[in-house]
């Protein structure tokens, strides 16, 4: 049987897969390159992603590698007249507690990252703080605003608890567009003379170079890479597995909510926010005691953890919100389209009442305008990605990028390219490769601020 020939098969074509190849046709000159999947580009996970990013994070690795991902998301915006739909409002992280801790995790993320100063608004002395005025993300203000004064918080952010003593705005994030910028970056890749071809790969086999039996319009096809990488999402341990290789990581399935916000309880303006505290959910006493009474659901009785997250949706002109609450850790065996928890979106509503109590206008009646949507994390124990060799020759994973691969994305796509080619230049490689379990340094470090509960 005639095989067709590549020199690069990306498994899996969200947008992990796309970014990768876009980077190793624009930036690298491949041109034999080939993407599998037998879902739509840029279908499955990908589209029930957030579509939001920040840079910041607790540890100063992620922090540039999501600084280094924005730099390249800003790059095609300006490429392609902002097709992607780039805005910059912030992140809001919004607790009852005092700042102290924050401000230290802030201060241990950002390091000494110049682009990322960190301005205190406490509750003396004369405030400079202003909310964005706008969603351009060319003219908006870099760092991270911390605002500690209770008078302050509530002339701004009225439409939050008034319990609420500290926010942190972090001023590098906001929304992006993972379908339209996936989709200029797939123009791309076939210009460059790359392909798509809508086959699952059910054989990896390496025999100097790689045979890939994929299943296509119920026939068999065969191909050869000289390289592969494994960009298969929820898959990704699967594909891993045709070599041979057990990765790290496992799949945990995360639900949310969009809806009309017929009542106006979200001002447009919004940032994305994010309440940290853990919280009992505002049931009523006769809710709290049917539920202790149903043994599946008692837990929801209980305390649970906090950020559960809510931003306004569509942009100015429209009047959608969007709810999110990642409490679920239990992994998963995968299945698309997942089964959906009935539940769920009234125990969202309710848990991000407590930051917006004007959501509490929608308690047991939604509007008619309505989604209710669910995505799988594939996650590291540490919830850091995976990328680079998985320890055999010519064969690369990135993957595991939870719930942050609209951001991720291109720093990633660039790296595994980079990786690839050869060109390894960014500083933080190693420690974003499957080679960093081996960094007994690093996994020290992981254990010590995981027992801390600020990884």
């Amino acid at each position: 049987m005639e095989l067709d020939e590549y020199s690069v098969a990306v498994i899996g074509a969200g947008i992990a897969g796309v970014a990768t190849a876009y980077y190793l046709s624009t930036r690298h000159g491949l041109r034999r390159l080939v993407l599998l999947d037998p879902n739509a580009p840029l279908s499955v996970t990908t589209a029930q992603s957030g579509e939001n990013y920040r840079n910041w994070w607790p540890h100063p690795v992620m922090t540039r590698f999501t600084n280094d991902s924005i730099d390249l998301i800003e790059e095609l915006a300006r490429k392609t007249d902002n097709r992607m739909h780039l805005t910059r409002g912030g992140y809001i992280l919004a607790t009852r507690g005092n700042a102290d801790d924050l401000i230290s995790d802030l201060h241990r993320g950002y390091g000494s990252d110049s682009r990322s100063p960190i301005r205190v608004h406490g509750p003396s002395g004369p405030s400079r703080y202003h909310v964005a005025r706008s969603e351009d993300w060319g003219s908006a203000p870099s760092g991270v605003d911390v605002l500690s004064n209770q008078s302050l918080i509530r002339s701004h952010y009225p439409e939050f608890s008034e319990e609420i003593a500290t926010v942190l705005h972090i001023r590098r994030a906001g929304t992006v567009s993972s379908q339209q910028m996936g989709q200029f970056m797939l123009e791309s890749i076939r210009e460059a003379g790359g392909r798509f071809i809508p086959g699952r790969v059910i054989l990896v086999e390496r025999d100097g170079s790689f045979q890939l039996d994929v299943k296509l319009h119920g026939e068999t096809k065969q191909i050869r890479a000289e390289a592969i990488v494994n960009a298969a999402g929820p898959y990704v341990c699967e594909i891993a597995g045709m070599l041979g290789v057990d990765l790290p990581i496992t799949n945990v399935l995360q639900q949310k909510i969009a809806f009309e916000d017929t009542a106006g309880a979200i001002p447009r303006q919004m940032p994305f926010s994010v309440d940290l505290d853990k919280q009992f959910i505002d049931w009523t006493d006769e809710e709290r005691e049917m539920l202790r009474e149903d043994s599946s659901k008692a837990w929801l009785a209980d305390l649970m953890p906090g950020a559960v997250h809510c931003r306004p949706d569509g942009g100015d002109r429209q009047h959608w919100v969007k709810l999110g609450w990642a409490f679920n850790t239990k992994p998963s065996e995968v299945e698309w389209p997942p089964e959906l928890d009935d539940f769920f979106p009234e125990i969202v509503l309710r848990g991000a009442s407590r930051l917006n109590p004007g959501l509490k206008a929608y308690y047991g009646r939604f509007p008619r305008q309505f989604t209710h949507h669910a995505g799988y994390y594939s996650m590291t124990p540490e919830n850091w990605p995976l990328i680079g060799s998985i320890g055999v020759d010519g064969a690369f994973v990135v993957g595991a990028l939870s719930g942050f691969g609209t951001m991720a994305a291109c720093a990633a796509g660039a790296l595994c390219a980079s990786v690839i080619a050869g060109r390894e230049s960014f500083g933080y490689a190693g420690a974003l490769s499957p080679a960093r379990y081996k960094n007994c340094q690093l996994m020290d470090e992981f254990s010590k601020l995981n027992s801390r509960g600020i990884l």
